[in-house]
Protein backbone atom coordinates (compact mmCIF):
# COMPACT_ATOMS: atom_id res chain seq x y z
CA UNK A 1 0.00 0.00 0.00
CA UNK A 2 1.29 3.61 -0.99
CA UNK A 3 2.60 5.80 1.86
CA UNK A 4 0.57 9.05 2.26
CA UNK A 5 3.97 10.79 0.80
CA UNK A 6 4.30 8.61 -1.75
CA UNK A 7 0.41 8.98 -3.08
CA UNK A 8 0.70 12.90 -2.89
CA UNK A 9 3.45 12.44 -5.45
CA UNK A 10 1.41 10.11 -7.44
CA UNK A 11 -1.30 12.73 -7.49
CA UNK A 12 0.67 15.39 -8.91
CA UNK A 13 2.31 13.34 -10.93
CA UNK A 14 -1.14 12.44 -12.47
CA UNK A 15 -0.73 8.35 -11.75
CA UNK A 16 -2.41 8.29 -8.20
CA UNK A 17 -4.80 5.40 -8.72
CA UNK A 18 -8.09 6.25 -6.60
CA UNK A 19 -7.53 9.37 -8.37
CA UNK A 20 -8.23 8.49 -11.79
CA UNK A 21 -11.16 5.62 -10.68
CA UNK A 22 -13.14 8.70 -9.43
CA UNK A 23 -12.42 11.09 -12.69
CA UNK A 24 -13.56 7.79 -14.68
CA UNK A 25 -17.10 7.29 -13.00
CA UNK A 26 -17.54 11.22 -13.20
CA UNK A 27 -16.37 10.81 -17.28
CA UNK A 28 -18.90 7.95 -17.41
CA UNK A 29 -22.00 9.72 -15.40
CA UNK A 30 -21.34 12.83 -18.09
CA UNK A 31 -21.07 10.61 -21.10
CA UNK A 32 -24.88 9.13 -19.83
CA UNK A 33 -26.29 12.23 -18.83
CA UNK A 34 -24.76 14.29 -22.20
CA UNK A 35 -26.93 10.82 -24.07
CA UNK A 36 -29.90 11.38 -22.89
CA UNK A 37 -29.55 15.42 -23.53
CA UNK A 38 -28.86 14.12 -27.19
CA UNK A 39 -31.58 11.74 -27.67
CA UNK A 40 -34.52 14.60 -25.98
CA UNK A 41 -32.38 17.22 -28.38
CA UNK A 42 -33.69 15.26 -31.12
CA UNK A 43 -36.66 16.26 -30.30
CA UNK A 44 -36.63 19.24 -29.35
CA UNK A 45 -35.07 20.35 -32.61
CA UNK A 46 -37.90 18.51 -34.69
CA UNK A 47 -40.26 20.71 -32.73
CA UNK A 48 -38.23 24.11 -32.96
CA UNK A 49 -38.28 23.15 -36.86
CA UNK A 50 -42.06 22.52 -36.92
CA UNK A 51 -42.65 26.03 -35.14
CA UNK A 52 -40.31 28.20 -37.31
CA UNK A 53 -41.77 31.30 -39.58
CA UNK A 54 -38.65 30.99 -42.18
CA UNK A 55 -37.16 28.24 -44.44
CA UNK A 56 -33.50 29.29 -43.49
CA UNK A 57 -34.47 28.76 -39.68
CA UNK A 58 -36.63 25.69 -39.97
CA UNK A 59 -33.90 24.05 -42.06
CA UNK A 60 -31.06 25.35 -39.79
CA UNK A 61 -33.09 22.96 -37.11
CA UNK A 62 -33.75 20.02 -39.58
CA UNK A 63 -30.38 20.01 -40.66
CA UNK A 64 -28.77 20.00 -37.17
CA UNK A 65 -31.50 17.59 -35.99
CA UNK A 66 -30.02 15.30 -38.48
CA UNK A 67 -26.64 15.54 -37.06
CA UNK A 68 -27.86 15.54 -33.77
CA UNK A 69 -28.72 12.00 -35.07
CA UNK A 70 -25.66 11.10 -36.04
CA UNK A 71 -24.16 12.34 -32.86
CA UNK A 72 -26.57 9.98 -30.77
CA UNK A 73 -24.78 7.11 -32.88
CA UNK A 74 -21.19 8.15 -32.02
CA UNK A 75 -22.07 8.06 -28.34
CA UNK A 76 -22.86 4.65 -28.56
CA UNK A 77 -19.85 4.26 -30.52
CA UNK A 78 -17.96 5.80 -27.54
CA UNK A 79 -19.82 3.69 -24.81
CA UNK A 80 -18.65 0.36 -26.99
CA UNK A 81 -15.04 1.56 -27.08
CA UNK A 82 -14.52 2.12 -23.22
CA UNK A 83 -16.42 -0.93 -22.61
CA UNK A 84 -20.06 -0.30 -20.89
CA UNK A 85 -23.05 -0.36 -22.14
CA UNK A 86 -25.20 2.81 -23.71
CA UNK A 87 -26.95 4.14 -21.05
CA UNK A 88 -29.19 7.19 -20.64
CA UNK A 89 -28.70 9.26 -17.60
CA UNK A 90 -30.51 12.31 -16.64
CA UNK A 91 -29.85 16.15 -17.48
CA UNK A 92 -32.27 18.73 -16.09
CA UNK A 93 -30.73 21.16 -17.82
CA UNK A 94 -31.66 20.25 -20.90
CA UNK A 95 -34.79 19.83 -19.98
CA UNK A 96 -35.50 23.35 -18.23
CA UNK A 97 -33.94 24.42 -21.54
CA UNK A 98 -36.54 22.42 -23.66
CA UNK A 99 -39.50 24.00 -22.02
CA UNK A 100 -37.90 27.71 -22.29
CA UNK A 101 -38.82 26.62 -26.18
CA UNK A 102 -42.00 25.76 -25.53
CA UNK A 103 -42.53 28.77 -23.99
CA UNK A 104 -41.03 30.91 -26.87
CA UNK A 105 -43.55 29.36 -28.97
CA UNK A 106 -46.40 29.95 -26.48
CA UNK A 107 -45.51 33.44 -26.18
CA UNK A 108 -44.74 34.72 -29.89
CA UNK A 109 -47.48 34.85 -32.92
CA UNK A 110 -46.92 31.84 -35.68
CA UNK A 111 -46.02 33.29 -38.83
CA UNK A 112 -43.71 35.99 -37.19
CA UNK A 113 -39.88 36.98 -37.19
CA UNK A 114 -40.00 37.30 -33.84
CA UNK A 115 -40.57 33.70 -33.31
CA UNK A 116 -37.40 33.04 -35.31
CA UNK A 117 -35.60 35.15 -33.46
CA UNK A 118 -36.93 33.79 -30.43
CA UNK A 119 -36.55 30.32 -31.34
CA UNK A 120 -32.69 31.33 -32.37
CA UNK A 121 -31.88 32.13 -28.53
CA UNK A 122 -33.60 29.06 -27.41
CA UNK A 123 -31.88 26.78 -29.64
CA UNK A 124 -28.31 28.40 -29.17
CA UNK A 125 -29.00 28.24 -25.58
CA UNK A 126 -29.40 24.30 -26.15
CA UNK A 127 -25.71 24.35 -28.09
CA UNK A 128 -24.20 26.70 -25.37
CA UNK A 129 -24.70 23.41 -22.66
CA UNK A 130 -23.87 20.90 -25.06
CA UNK A 131 -20.70 23.02 -25.87
CA UNK A 132 -19.59 23.35 -22.31
CA UNK A 133 -20.77 19.70 -21.85
CA UNK A 134 -19.02 17.87 -24.54
CA UNK A 135 -15.64 20.60 -24.36
CA UNK A 136 -15.44 18.66 -20.08
CA UNK A 137 -15.45 15.13 -21.80
CA UNK A 138 -12.85 15.23 -24.52
CA UNK A 139 -10.76 16.82 -21.64
CA UNK A 140 -11.54 13.51 -19.31
CA UNK A 141 -11.03 11.60 -21.93
CA UNK A 142 -7.56 13.18 -22.95
CA UNK A 143 -6.60 12.91 -19.54
CA UNK A 144 -7.59 9.02 -18.97
CA UNK A 145 -5.61 8.44 -22.18
CA UNK A 146 -8.77 6.93 -24.50
CA UNK A 147 -7.50 8.91 -27.00
CA UNK A 148 -9.68 7.89 -29.86
CA UNK A 149 -12.67 8.75 -27.83
CA UNK A 150 -10.98 12.02 -27.18
CA UNK A 151 -11.01 11.85 -31.30
CA UNK A 152 -15.03 11.13 -31.68
CA UNK A 153 -15.84 14.04 -28.57
CA UNK A 154 -14.08 16.53 -30.32
CA UNK A 155 -15.94 16.10 -34.05
CA UNK A 156 -19.32 16.49 -32.00
CA UNK A 157 -17.92 19.60 -30.23
CA UNK A 158 -17.07 20.67 -33.32
CA UNK A 159 -20.47 20.72 -34.86
CA UNK A 160 -22.34 22.02 -32.06
CA UNK A 161 -19.99 25.13 -32.09
CA UNK A 162 -20.81 25.52 -36.04
CA UNK A 163 -24.37 25.02 -35.43
CA UNK A 164 -24.24 27.87 -33.14
CA UNK A 165 -22.75 30.09 -35.33
CA UNK A 166 -25.05 29.04 -38.10
CA UNK A 167 -27.75 29.95 -35.75
CA UNK A 168 -25.97 33.23 -35.34
CA UNK A 169 -25.49 34.02 -38.63
CA UNK A 170 -29.44 33.73 -39.48
CA UNK A 171 -29.80 36.11 -36.32
CA UNK A 172 -27.41 38.87 -37.58
CA UNK A 173 -28.00 38.65 -41.27
CA UNK A 174 -32.12 39.37 -41.40
CA UNK A 175 -34.00 37.79 -38.75
CA UNK A 176 -33.24 40.39 -35.73
CA UNK A 177 -33.78 43.48 -38.00
CA UNK A 178 -36.80 42.21 -38.93
CA UNK A 179 -38.43 41.13 -36.39
CA UNK A 180 -37.50 44.11 -34.80
CA UNK A 181 -39.78 46.13 -37.23
CA UNK A 182 -42.87 43.93 -36.39
CA UNK A 183 -43.46 45.43 -33.31
CA UNK A 184 -44.53 48.83 -35.69
CA UNK A 185 -46.40 46.62 -38.15
CA UNK A 186 -48.50 44.09 -35.60
CA UNK A 187 -51.99 42.85 -36.95
CA UNK A 188 -54.46 44.98 -35.96
CA UNK A 189 -58.38 46.42 -36.59
CA UNK A 190 -59.63 50.04 -36.22
CA UNK A 191 -63.31 49.66 -35.43
CA UNK A 192 -63.35 53.58 -36.23
CA UNK A 193 -62.29 53.89 -39.76
CA UNK A 194 -62.60 50.50 -40.07
CA UNK A 195 -58.67 49.33 -41.27
CA UNK A 196 -57.06 46.12 -41.54
CA UNK A 197 -54.01 45.61 -41.33
CA UNK A 198 -52.20 42.19 -41.60
CA UNK A 199 -48.52 41.23 -41.54
CA UNK A 200 -47.28 38.44 -43.98
CA UNK A 201 -44.07 36.85 -43.80
CA UNK A 202 -42.95 34.90 -46.84
CA UNK A 203 -41.10 31.72 -46.48
CA UNK A 204 -37.61 33.66 -48.01
CA UNK A 205 -38.29 35.84 -44.76
CA UNK A 206 -39.43 39.10 -46.25
CA UNK A 207 -41.84 40.84 -44.91
CA UNK A 208 -45.05 42.16 -46.96
CA UNK A 209 -48.21 44.70 -45.16
CA UNK A 210 -51.52 44.00 -46.99
CA UNK A 211 -53.76 46.56 -45.99
CA UNK A 212 -57.12 46.16 -46.96
CA UNK A 213 -59.10 49.31 -46.51
CA UNK A 214 -63.01 50.18 -47.40
CA UNK A 215 -62.88 46.87 -49.80
CA UNK A 216 -59.33 48.18 -51.93
CA UNK A 217 -56.08 46.27 -50.98
CA UNK A 218 -52.84 47.65 -51.27
CA UNK A 219 -49.61 45.47 -50.60
CA UNK A 220 -46.18 47.40 -50.31
CA UNK A 221 -42.64 46.07 -48.88
CA UNK A 222 -41.72 46.86 -45.64
CA UNK A 223 -38.19 46.29 -44.25
CA UNK A 224 -36.16 47.78 -41.78
CA UNK A 225 -32.79 46.61 -41.33
CA UNK A 226 -31.38 49.73 -38.94
CA UNK A 227 -32.57 47.80 -35.79
CA UNK A 228 -31.14 44.77 -34.34
CA UNK A 229 -32.83 42.21 -31.54
CA UNK A 230 -29.38 41.81 -28.70
CA UNK A 231 -29.19 37.93 -27.26
CA UNK A 232 -27.30 35.98 -30.07
CA UNK A 233 -23.55 35.20 -29.52
CA UNK A 234 -21.14 32.48 -30.50
CA UNK A 235 -18.51 30.44 -28.38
Amino acid sequence: MATFGERIANFFGGTDTDTQEGLQGLFITELKDIYYAEKQAVDALGEQADASTTDEVRNAFLQHQEETRGQVARLEQVFSIIGIEAEEGSCDAIDGLADDAQRVVSNTDSGSLTRDAGLIIAGQKIEHHEIASYGSVVTFAKVLGYDEVARLLQQTLDEEKNADKKLTSLAESFINSRAASEQDNDTYRNDDDDINRESVVNPDGTRYSNDTISGSATTGYNSRNDATLGGTFAI
